[in-house]
């Protein structure tokens, strides 16, 4: 297995995707190896200041330039051809690498995934699929910003998306989907809200436990969250930023109480790094999106969810299902 890592993507690139690829490459199984696409001569002289570095495994691939913060999404594939993100997807389409881990502009992965990979038959529009932590095993959220303005089919089809996802790397034989809404009742929420609680309901291959309150999601009520990607993003914020706020307001209380804690325990189940990238569910490949911020071991981790997708064929499998669906809703 080959993946391929975008090595100019986060805030301290590359010296941060140095350091992740090392340390994936020590979890992973010798078999799999990683590609570094980026400027070479830069990438070089990182790898040069680690010692022992297992070149048999891991190797660079140049790409002469990178997309830019600011920098318009939609014509990154026509602007800027060899940019790092571009390269790399180019590898996956072309069959050179198995998956594609970047730490770049999120709205240039998914438009460049969209137009370089293409999304899959049955799919209308692709989703960010992203872990939030709960109480009890963490919760897909999805669509979690590639989509602002959905139809009840896309959230449809997002849950869907969410179900391959759960049971393959997740882990869960038989996920709950929940639809976020403003009650739990099947008549709260808008006119979208009404017809997709209908549309699930009446699905009998998902496990839709219903309407799922914004309170509900850190008590572990579904595994799968279905929202348009407006809504999905909003929360998405507010859950990052809550989590550092608490984190802060509980740093300070235990210094104050001079207490001790096992914070690393504590704090680990906030932490975003912990659960590495969020894949584009829906496109023909695996894209994963990292936070700009991301640290080490938000790559390291990004790329060992990489490694699962394609271990188990997650991609084929969303292909089969959906292509399933098309055809009973042609049918009908």
């Amino acid at each position: 297995m080959r993946i391929a890592l975008d090595a100019m993507g986060t805030d301290g690139a590359p010296a941060v995707e140095v350091a992740g690829a090392l340390g994936a490459l020590e979890e992973l199984e010798e078999e799999h190896e990683i590609v570094l696409v980026g400027d070479r001569e830069i990438l070089e002289a990182e790898l040069a200041r680690h010692e022992g570095v297992p070149r048999s495994r891991l190797s660079v691939h140049h790409a002469a330039d990178r997309v830019l913060p600011g920098e318009k999404a939609a014509s990154v594939v026509r602007k800027k051809p060899e940019s790092s993100i571009v390269v790399a997807l180019r590898l996956e389409r072309e069959g050179h690498v198995d998956a594609v881990v970047s730490a770049g502009s999120t709205g240039a992965i998914m438009a460049a995934s969209l137009l370089i990979l293409r999304a899959l038959e049955g799919v209308d529009r692709p989703a960010v699929g992203t872990m939030l932590p709960t109480a009890g095993a963490p919760v897909l959220l999805l669509d979690a910003g590639a989509n602002v303005d959905c139809k009840p089919l896309h959230l449809k089809q997002f849950a869907h998306l969410g179900n391959i996802y759960a049971q393959d790397l997740m882990g869960v034989d038989r996920p709950r989907i929940g639809l976020l809404n403003i009650g739990e009742e099947p008549e709260k929420g808008d006119e979208r809200a009404l017809e997709t609680y209908q549309l699930l309901s009446s699905d009998s291959s998902l496990n839709f436990v219903g309407n799922i309150e914004g309170r509900e999601i850190i008590r572990g009520g579904c595994d799968v969250l279905v929202a348009d990607g407006f809504v999905g993003n909003v929360l998405l914020k507010f859950y990052e930023s809550v989590a550092q706020f608490m984190i802060g307001l509980l740093e300070g209380a235990i210094r104050d109480a001079k207490i001790t804690l096992d914070l690393d325990r504590l704090f680990g189940v906030l932490d975003y790094s912990e659960y590495g990238g969020a894949p584009l569910l829906g496109v023909n490949g695996v894209s994963i999106v990292c936070h700009g911020g991301s640290p080490p071991k938000a790559i390291r981790n990004a790329i060992g969810v990489a490694a699962q997708a394609v271990r188990s064929d997650t991609v084929a499998r969303i292909a089969r299902e959906l292509a399933a669906l098309k055809t009973a809703r042609e049918a009908e």
